[in-house]
């Protein structure tokens, strides 16, 4: 195909978002075998969900929710994504990324040189334990290689920027090839895990990792290469709209967990809430209900869910009986009353002078229970 060709036929596809049906329709009309099994690939701190080769939003929700515990998946090129969260609104969010598009035919290389580095591929041990060290500086997971998908397979590739004079890995990338990954009939590729170390001194590490990524995939003969970037990451957009990227209409899903938590929780109340209000709040906005705060001394808050609301001070609710309250507050009827329920608890009585008080911490240091006191 000639080349005015190629770019004709990619300003037809720029305005369309990637789709199940879309993908279906390229691969029937290049004589291909349509998918018949979602695409999924492990890029060593969790999943990319290929979103477009699931068939509906059920399977897309259920391979989220199949995450395992301490890794981050990601389900990209989602049309419809708030289908794929009513399947369940309580344990996926919507990630607040802008996913950008750079088609090959708008590149242009680069006119400064930047010298004082070089990339390579990472292949040794050591350069693993380099690129985690870099990684969990940045805030980021950090890579298990052994839970990689081959590259045979379609797996990913990290290359590192290694300083010429001290041998340091002062940048990472991760690069996945699409015909590779899912058989890509659009013949894409993707970039992620762009990292560059904080205290690094050369100019141009970031721009360079980009730039090699995207010349290796032209060496291949792709036409276009997309990243995900947070929507106020100003820095990191204006180098990928220097180098011609521009946004494509897609959106990613992930599940709600400790490591996306920011992401999903947002600011949260700004109130300086004593330690016990701030517990409850904290939980409340990460099960995704709504707090407003009534009186921060005071500790009381409202919590809102639906159509339903509850006043709380502390962990104490609307919904608190007046006994219950009087057991909570006295601490010795708190005891009594746990000790009656079989519960084990720790030591008490009341304050003292100097030397019953030390009596009392030896003899729970010799494992005569737990000392409280009032």
């Amino acid at each position: 195909m000639k080349a005015h060709e190629i770019a004709y036929g990619q300003r037809l596809l720029r305005g369309q978002a990637p789709s199940y049906e879309r993908l279906q329709a390229r691969l029937a009309g290049d004589g291909s075998e349509p998918h018949d099994q979602p695409r999924a690939v492990h890029c060593g701190w969790g999943r990319l969900l290929i979103g477009h080769t699931y068939p509906d939003p059920v399977c897309l929700a259920e391979a989220l929710l199949e995450e395992r515990p301490g890794e981050r998946d990601i389900a990209l090129y989602v049309a419809a994504p708030q289908q794929v969260l009513a399947q369940a609104p309580q344990q996926l969010f919507l990630d607040p990324s802008d996913t950008l598009r750079l088609w090959f035919t708008d590149y242009r290389p680069a006119q400064r040189v930047f010298r004082g580095f070089r990339i390579r591929r990472a292949q040794t041990a050591a350069d693993w334990q380099a690129i985690n060290t870099l990684y969990q500086a940045r805030g980021m997971l950090p890579v298990d290689a052994d839970l990689l998908t081959p590259r045979h397979l379609g797996g990913p590739v990290y290359w590192l920027a290694e300083d010429e004079d001290t041998h340091a890995v002062i940048g990472s990338v991760m690069g996945l090839n699409h015909s590779k990954a899912f058989d890509d009939p659009e013949h894409g590729c993707s970039l992620w895990c762009l990292a560059v170390d904080p205290h690094c001194t050369r100019p141009g590490v970031g721009e360079v990792l980009v730039r090699h990524l995207i010349e290796h995939f032209m060496s291949r003969e792709l036409a276009y290469l997309d990243l995900s970037v947070l929507h106020d990451n100003r820095q990191a957009k204006r180098l990928y709209h220097k180098l011609g990227f521009r946004n494509l209409p897609t959106f990613a899903v992930k599940r709600k967990n400790g490591i996306n938590q920011p992401l999903f929780l947002g600011p949260g109340p700004e109130a300086e809430l004593n330690p016990y209000a701030r517990i409850i709040v904290d939980e409340a906005l990460r099960r995704g209900i709504d707090v407003q705060v009534d009186d921060a001394t005071a500790g009381l808050f409202t919590l809102s869910l639906g159509g339903r609301r509850i006043r709380c001070r502390e962990s104490l609710s609307d919904l608190t009986t007046a006994v219950t309250m009087t057991l909570c507050q006295d601490k010795r009827l708190t005891r009594k009353v746990l000790d009656q329920a079989g519960l084990q608890v720790p030591a008490q009585q009341l304050a003292s002078n100097a030397d019953d008080n030390l009596g009392v911490s030896r003899r729970a240091r010799r494992g005569g229970g737990q000392a409280g006191g009032r």
